[in-house]
């Protein structure tokens, strides 16, 4: 078992203890985002930090309010 930390930028999103050590480029979901791990180092024996680039959340845009519907 090793622990593994999860960072994206300087932020820590997350730290799980797992049976394997996640490799570089590999595609990962953490919390409901889609990631990828660019790079895996080795802090101790059993300790390792995983830097994790999410995809862009697009927000998309309020629609346009109908200037001919009124409100009453």
């Amino acid at each position: 078992m090793v622990t593994i930390h999860f960072f994206e930028n300087s932020t820590n999103v997350l730290t799980q203890l797992r049976q394997e050590i996640p490799n570089v480029d590999q595609e990962i979901k953490i919390k409901g985002r889609k990631g990828k791990i660019l790079t895996v180092t080795q802090v101790k024996e059993d300790v390792y930090q995983a830097n994790v680039e999410f995809e862009k959340i697009v927000k998309k845009a309020a629609l346009a309010v109908d200037p001919k519907k009124r409100r009453r």
